[in-house]
């Protein structure tokens, strides 16, 4: 099994394997329990973002009349409903700036009147490949405004993966071979904190941020490590398998991974303390899982068409639910209100309502490229 191939291409090829056993959620909805909002603000990039977060959050839909009034001045926003009232004072000098307080004030408006943790403040770093070894970092937002490309190496890069607010971890072919570096979403700046041989996957930092989930071919095939300082423990030991994308439970005791043991790819999670692993799905082909922060598993799935979907995996496959209609999905992400997600398909990024009966996926923005490999910061 090559990750490095699986994460440098544009789309995954569509499987071949038997009908699907669950029932697919239907993705053409309009999203369930939504509340209205109207606002009345001036035509502007304030405006204009927050209405576009707000659709975008499942939780509102603006219209010309609702049940929460959003007004302002140049000084102050307002959102009153008749229970509540959420104010947030307006300081931003340029449109860059008001499109960073419409986000606040989407992200507070989630908060106060559904109880719910907001998205539109949180960045995504993604790769734009643009062909042959020429792939570059770059982030942006939800909304799909404000698109940054982070490097400019003309080389390799894949998996960037979030280390901590201001830094991601990504996998960089500037010298030919992989190595990981980390890179400084902010200023730029560019370190190597680790000099690894054989990798083959992104590097996934814990919830507490001590350690590192990392496969590496030091013995030959792929295995799963976790590295603490400057000490490394390998947690499998597949001679005739090889192991790729791993990622954390919320908790910080488990790994879900993906490992070709059974001949086709399939998830399974290892006990870090205890080095034990167990097989968490059978059905399809299986890659790319993300644990989200509500314990839930998203990943994608290959049965008869590539799918979204997410497991509990304390109730194993009997919980799994296909969340989009067939295409071309990878790369899978949590966002921090445990609802939605953010992938890739055919070029492009979407997001992705999990919720029965909530929204179709949306894509992000429009703009020319190959864009890949998306991971949200929460």
């Amino acid at each position: 099994m090559n990750f490095h191939r699986i994460l440098l291409a544009a789309a995954l090829a569509a499987g071949t394997l038997g009908a699907v056993a669950e029932t697919i959620v239907d993705v053409t909805g309009v999203g369930a329990e939504k509340l209205t909002v109207q606002v009345e603000l001036p035509d502007g990039q304030f405006a204009k973002t927050l209405k576009r977060n707000l659709e975008l959050s499942g939780l509102f839909t603006v219209q010309r009349s609702g049940v929460i009034k959003v007004a302002g001045t140049a000084t102050e926003v307002t959102a009153n409903s008749s229970a509540k009232q959420l104010k947030l004072p307006l300081t931003g000098a340029d449109a860059k700036a008001q499109r960073q307080e419409a986000r606040k004030f989407a992200d507070a408006m989630a908060k106060s009147f559904r109880n719910t943790p907001g998205f539109a403040s949180d960045p995504i770093v993604f790769i734009n490949r643009k062909g042959g070894d020429n792939s570059e970092i770059c982030s942006g937002y939800a909304d799909g405004s404000d698109i940054r490309q982070l490097t400019g190496d003309a080389k390799g890069a894949v998996g960037p993966r979030w280390k901590d607010a201001k830094n991601v971890f990504y996998i960089g072919y500037l010298t030919g071979a992989p190595q990981l570096y980390q890179l400084n979403v902010e200023n730029g700046r560019r370190t190597q904190p680790l000099k690894l041989k054989g990798i083959g996957s992104p590097a996934v930092v814990s919830p507490d941020g001590s350690r590192i989930a990392i496969v590496l071919s030091i013995q030959g095939n792929n295995e799963l490590y976790v590295i603490e300082g400057t000490k490394l423990v390998r947690l499998t030991n597949t001679k005739n398998a090889s192991e790729g994308c791993p990622s954390w439970s919320p908790d910080g005791r488990s790994i879900v991974y993906v490992s070709d043991e059974g001949r086709r790819n399939q998830l399974y999670i290892v006990d870090v303390e205890t080095r034990k692993s167990r097989r968490l799905t059978t059905k399809g082909t299986n890659e790319e899982p993300d644990w989200g922060p509500d314990g839930r598993i998203a990943y994608v799935t290959k049965r008869g068409g590539s799918f979204l979907a997410v497991i509990d995996p304390a109730e194993g496959e009997s919980s799994v639910r296909l969340v989009t209609d067939a295409a071309k999905w990878e790369h899978p992400s949590w966002a921090r209100d445990r609802r939605h997600l953010v992938a890739s398909s055919d070029k492009a990024l979407f997001l992705v309502d999990t919720e029965e009966g909530g929204d179709k996926p949306r894509r992000l923005f429009t703009a020319a490229g190959n864009w890949i490999d998306p991971t949200w910061q929460r």
